[in-house]
């Protein structure tokens, strides 16, 4: 019955923590956001103290329960794990426990987490880690099955579903993305949960307390007759084959050998009520399967269904057979290199954002105007900044505000927003359509949403063309002017960051 309900909870928390990452309509944040910010890392960089309380609880009494049901990184593990079981089961051993890198990854996480290096944290936060790999892999693939979707729909006169642009938002952040999956997998393929017993920050912490636990499995050496069959569905391989006794800060309380046990000799008990340990003849354990056929299948259907999804949106937007339309070629906007970034309003400072932000990309996966990047910066790697090609921030939009667990963005309403100045625009004349092409253009004065920008005549003859002013102590950085600016490949106007936010 344990097993049944942990299972249960799992497919839960980790469908819809995949679904906050994957809804780019933002419907299911009003409803599971909290998902995200129960998350233990987070919590602990939110100061949440009821959330950081109740984790330190929960496992004080049932052991590390929040590595089986809450992190989506560890109900991963136990998918692919679960999947490889269906090549060869009975397929673990035991491991002893690597006690030093534990330790060491752990002390080095701390440090880094002291010190604000946020790219050692992004890496091995596991919430994150799994955001990352659901907002740059998953992601593309749940888009373009929206988009078949819709291009169906189109079909038969139906607005159900709508198309939107499938895209890569960072070469670097997908590479780690992509290197985090390969590792994740491989590893739980062959040997279950070895990374969340190695290398997880979260899982040392939480197992060092889940030593405690008051309820743990224990083993009835009266029942038992050495079969061996729980040492050998041990994904954590934390059961000792000679002396049957459990490293319980090993074991994520998953309930998995106590389903398997014949004997009923595996009971989840109370920490008094736990037999003695016996010496036991050892128990051959078969082979770790080498098999990870089921991860290349995946890989293969990932880019086939990719390129269908290019394939058909290519076809959708082709006029007359050709690769453009027939229409004249617009050149993209190029995205700028800003010496100071634009950070979200709500993010206060640069500081505040490098302190508290782990780069789970969960803000980047739900922005509706595809203005947040992970930035490639070292110093800020892989935390959301503004670019401005392909949208702007709208001032009545506080999406990421709304889903950021770590108040790297705190929470702000729509107008506090419009009054918070997160940049200034920088008109640079020389780019100008009006100063370079001679016509007359009034794209940034007419978008600007703070009224900021007016034009005035450039000189003083009748017939002469206007060009804009900027009133810097207006402007609030939203970056309408820079995305709807028709210069190319970088605007005439951009938008400068500013270290710390005020209010105009």
């Amino acid at each position: 019955m344990f097993r049944t309900i942990r299972l249960i909870l799992a497919v839960f928390c980790f469908t819809l923590i995949t679904l906050l990452f994957l809804d780019f309509t933002g419907t299911l944040h009003r409803w599971f956001g909290w998902l995200a910010k129960i998350q233990f890392v987070p919590a602990l960089l939110a100061m949440n103290v009821v959330v950081i309380s109740a984790v330190i609880v929960l496992t004080l009494l049932l052991g590390r329960v929040y590595c089986a049901v809450i992190c989506p990184l560890g109900v991963y593990q136990d998918c692919i794990s679960r999947a490889a079981g269906k090549w060869k089961k009975n397929r673990f051993s035991y491991l002893p426990a690597m006690h030093r890198l534990r330790w060491t990854a752990l002390l080095l996480f701390i440090i880094a987490l002291a010190a604000g290096i946020n790219a050692a944290v992004a890496l091995f936060e596991p919430y994150s880690a799994y955001g990352r790999i659901a907002s740059n892999l998953f992601a593309p693939l749940y888009q373009g099955g929206n988009n078949l979707a819709a291009y169906e729909a189109e079909r038969f006169g139906s607005d159900t579903f709508y198309p939107v642009e499938v895209w890569t938002k960072s070469t670097v952040t997908l590479t780690v993305a992509v290197v985090t999956f390969m590792v994740i997998t491989v590893s739980a393929w062959r040997s279950g949960r070895i990374y969340c017993n190695t290398v997880c920050p979260v899982g040392t912490v939480l197992g060092s307390l889940s030593r405690f636990s008051f309820f743990k499995p224990a083993v009835n050496t009266e029942k038992c007759i050495r079969c061996g069959l729980c040492v050998r569905n041990c994904k954590s391989s934390c059961i000792d084959r000679k002396t049957y006794t459990i490293d319980y800060s090993r074991c994520v309380s998953c309930m998995n050998c106590i389903e398997k046990c014949k004997q009923k000799a595996l009971t989840f008990v109370s920490q008094h009520k736990t037999d003695e340990p016996v010496n036991h003849p050892s128990i051959n354990n078969a082979d770790v399967p080498k098999q990870n056929a089921a991860a290349r299948r995946l890989f293969i259907s990932v880019t086939a269904l990719f390129a269908l999804t290019n394939v058909l949106k290519a076809q959708e937007k082709s006029a007359d057979g050709s690769s453009h339309g027939g229409l004249a070629v617009i050149e993209e906007k190029k995205s700028l290199r800003r010496t100071i970034p634009v950070i979200p309003a709500g993010s206060q400072s640069a500081q505040n954002m490098m302190r508290h932000c782990t780069a789970c990309q969960l803000c980047v996966s739900v922005c509706p105007n595809q203005v947040l990047r992970p930035s490639a910066d070292w110093t800020k790697w892989m935390q959301p900044e503004m670019s401005f090609e392909r949208g702007y921030c709208r001032p009545e939009c506080t999406k990421c505000s709304e889903v950021c667990p770590t108040k790297a963005i705190l929470p702000i309403t729509a107008a506090d927003k419009s009054a918070v100045q997160i940049g200034h625009a920088v008109w640079i004349k020389d780019k100008c359509a009006v100063i370079r092409d001679k016509v007359t253009c009034t794209n940034c004065e007419r978008h600007c949403p703070a009224a900021a920008i007016t034009l005035v005549p450039q000189d003083t003859g009748k017939n002469a063309l206007k060009i804009p002013v900027i009133d810097t102590e207006r402007c609030i950085g939203c970056g309408a002017c820079e995305n709807l600016c028709p210069v190319r490949p970088l605007s005439a106007v951009y938008v400068a960051g500013h270290e710390r936010h005020r209010t105009v």
